[in-house]
């Protein structure tokens, strides 16, 4: 079945990874303001995925002598038996399911404006997450080269494909995604800590959530931001270097073939016009910034023609993490994004506080609003096809796209981290509880199927790391 023309401009913002305009970072001739802000601990994990640590404080090497490969340089002060390629890789994953529950049992059991946690009443598996990594050394004197290889299997995978591939393999709420394939290599000798470089396909730098959620700074919530589910990309496929000026400055730069999109026809407005991403990202011990934007076309050819590959698309987004203590941490996030051919904005900003009450339990809290000024970013999506359907301008389901119109959206979740102690093997295992608050701030209805201007869930989900 055919959508209408008004359907498919709908469909063609793709809810979840939409555009940004750089208002709210800095200036819009800069085209950037990024680099990864995470704690230092999430930032190992998370730049292991896009090539390096974009905001880790690096030690250059100023040592006068030949530049060798990383497994060979030494320890300051004493030799150090060189290191095989082969054993610094590791194979690994995680095991994440959870239920979210909806007191008012939405007759098609979604929970609005949710991605990863969508279905209402419904306990799902997640993530099935497998990963096989080579990462390289961030303070590697000499050359170094690594890879990763990240797939994923559950629920989550329908929000996380790269579009025509394996996007209709499985017709199901179950689906298979290559999440990130991507070579990476460390360059000796520009910046003070060198430059790092991610080939391939990668996950996006830009938002503070992360689809993975190991990889995410400290505390973590089930649920998403509406930051994360429609002002971001999820992935790129093309190359990203982050240059460590000093041990405070990382300059970003990259070209893609656009968010969430493949190379060759299936890859969306690839063909003739390439896209950018750049950032800065400032390091000020526990004061971290980073913002990034990416620019270029990201409507279907297929509904829009040729002025698909004229129309820009600005994503923008700027966070801050502030660890005031050894107990507290902040986090804010702010977000902007526009599409010229669209005519449509979204924008708005995210406020994080995490408390470690021990070493087995946090609590968090997040508080965001988020503006869908032309009601073009934020939606439903009923049937396993309909998301990767909507961001390629393909059909979708009758009735299986709903958006809630030009609304601003409010959010306020409490959540827990609970860690309890377990082998080694399964170091990491936490189990997320949450109570999520969603309101319409000016007064429309776009909750319940439709029905009202508020919404509350109760979830719940673990995660259980796991190494081979």
């Amino acid at each position: 079945m055919k959508t209408t023309t008004a359907e498919c401009a709908f469909q063609a913002l793709g809810a979840r990874r939409a555009p940004w305009a750089g208002a709210l970072l800095l200036s819009a001739s800069l085209v950037t303001l990024g680099g990864q802000a995470r704690a230092d601990e999430s930032l190992a994990n998370r730049d292991g995925s896009r090539l390096a640590p974009a905001l880790l404080l690096l030690e250059a090497d100023s040592s006068d002598a030949p530049i060798e490969l990383a497994q060979t340089v030494p320890a300051p002060g004493q030799p150090a038996a060189p290191a095989a390629w082969a054993d610094t890789l590791t194979v690994g994953g995680h095991l994440e399911a959870g239920i979210t529950g909806n007191p008012d049992a939405p007759a098609d059991r979604r929970n609005f404006g949710r991605l990863f946690d969508d279905h209402a009443n419904i306990p799902v598996v997640n993530q099935l997450w497998g990963t096989i990594q080579r990462l390289t050394d961030p303070h590697a004197a000499g050359w170094d080269f690594g890879f990763k290889i990240d797939a994923v299997f559950g629920t989550d995978a329908r929000f996380l494909h790269l579009y025509n591939q394996f996007d209709h393999a499985i017709d199901s709420s179950y689906q298979l995604a290559l999440y990130d394939a991507s070579a990476l290599i460390h360059v000796p000798g520009v910046g003070e800590g060198g430059t790092d470089v991610m080939v391939g396909v990668f996950g996006s730098p830009l938002g503070f959530e992360q689809a993975d959620p190991t990889a995410n700074s400290g505390f973590s919530f089930y649920s998403h931001s509406y930051i994360s589910n429609f002002g971001v990309p999820s992935q790129h496929t093309g190359f990203l270097t982050t240059t460590h000026i000093t041990s405070v400055i990382d300059l970003i730069f990259g070209l893609d073939t656009g968010a969430n999109a493949w190379l060759g026809e299936g890859g969306l407005n690839n063909d003739t016009v390439l896209h950018g991403i750049a950032g800065l990202g400032l390091n000020l011990d526990n004061l971290m910034l980073s913002g990034f934007t990416h620019i270029g076309p990201e409507n279907p050819e297929n509904v829009f023609g040729a002025a698909a590959n004229s129309g820009l698309r600005y994503m923008n987004d700027f966070f801050l993490t502030w660890k005031v203590n050894d107990k507290v941490t902040l986090n804010t996030e702010l977000n902007y994004v526009h599409d010229d051919l669209l005519k449509a904005s979204g924008y708005g900003g995210a406020q994080y506080f995490a408390y470690a009450i021990n070493d087995i339990l946090t609590f968090g809290v997040r508080g965001e609003i988020w503006r869908d000024n032309n009601g073009a970013f934020v939606a439903s999506f009923k049937n396993p096809f309909d998301f990767i359907n909507s961001e390629r301008g393909l059909p979708t389901s009758p009735g299986g796209v709903v958006g809630g119109g030009r609304t601003t959206y409010g959010e306020l979740t409490l959540g827990l981290n609970i860690k309890p102690p377990v082998p080694k093997a399964f170091q990491g295992f936490v189990i997320r509880p949450e109570l999520r608050f969603d309101d319409a701030l000016n007064g429309t209805k776009p909750f319940i199927a439709g029905t009202q201007g508020h919404q509350v869930t109760l979830a719940a989900d673990f995660i259980l790391p796991f190494s081979l």
